[in-house]
């Protein structure tokens, strides 16, 4: 409860210092910008310096044994600094969209790595949480293994139980509704939001046929419920898993590829326009 406490008022005084550095810079630009008419290259270095603290989180992620700030810390702050820097990237274009394809390009970069990092953010802030109520994580590279698993499984018991039951009502069932669910990864939207409807829909339809088997064969059928239940489960441990993993290989792209183009609009600048006097 203490640590839960603890972080709440890291967060308020994190965004009470965003809201005062944002209301000061605004404050400072608008109080500059009439009498400095070469602001806009001040404003260019001190962005360049926030984007190369903010891509710097990446290599702090990689050198965990280094005496530095805590991850968990130094991710708080790369939120709040990234969301700050979107308004001093605002200020650098005067508000305005910029009128060069190189300008533009970079632009749009600067909007795909502020964008895929707000969207990272919700994730972490809501997927994590959902796995651990879940039941924990299961590792994502076992994940494939444990499918077949649970498809053996099921192909045993349903071929198990037509000798005894004498008929093949769950076999024949099972190649038209299941096969193709244990057989691959299912449900991928659905596990994304939340939803049970795949799952449940698919539970009613083995519900179905209860009706059209003998006595012996309603054990096999709770046995099915039962894996089609872990499997349903395995699908949605790897459609979240897969989800953040799939998100840096957006956002670590797309961070890199903006900072090579600011490099370049650096000497570009200074190349062509002689520099601020």
């Amino acid at each position: 409860m203490r640590m839960i406490h603890r972080f709440a008022f890291r967060r308020a005084c994190l965004w009470a210092a965003l809201g005062l550095a944002s209301v000061g810079t605004l404050v400072a630009f608008g109080r500059l910008n009439a009498t400095r008419p070469h602001l806009v290259y001040l404003t260019g270095w001190f962005l360049l310096g926030l984007m190369l603290y903010l891509t710097a989180f990446n290599a702090r992620k990689k050198l965990p044994f280094l005496p530095l700030i805590p991850a968990r810390i130094w991710l708080q702050l790369h939120l709040y600094v990234g969301l700050f820097t979107g308004l001093v990237f605002l200020l650098h274009l005067r508000w305005q969209w910029p009128q060069g394809w190189f300008e533009a390009t970079l632009a749009l970069m600067f909007g795909g790595v502020t964008l895929s990092g707000v969207f990272g953010w919700w994730l972490s802030r809501t997927l994590p949480r959902r796995l651990t109520t879940a039941g924990g994580e299961v590792p994502y590279e076992r994940i494939p293994v444990i499918r077949r698993s649970l498809q053996l499984q099921a192909e045993k018991l349903v071929l198990g139980g037509i000798l005894p039951a004498n008929a093949s009502t769950l076999a024949d069932f099972y190649v038209a509704r299941l096969a193709d669910f244990f057989s691959r990864p299912a449900n991928f939207q659905a596990h994304l939001v939340g939803s049970q409807r795949p799952l449940n829909q698919l539970l009613g339809q083995i519900a179905e046929i209860d009706r059209f088997i003998n006595a012996s064969e309603k054990k096999t059928v709770a046995e099915l419920n039962e894996l089609v239940r872990q499997k349903d489960m395995l699908d949605f441990h790897r459609a979240v898993q897969l989800t953040m993993k799939g998100w840096l290989f957006v956002h670590i792209p797309l961070t890199y590829g903006l900072l090579v183009f600011s490099v370049a609009h650096v000497v570009i600048i200074y190349s062509f326009s002689g520099g601020a006097r």
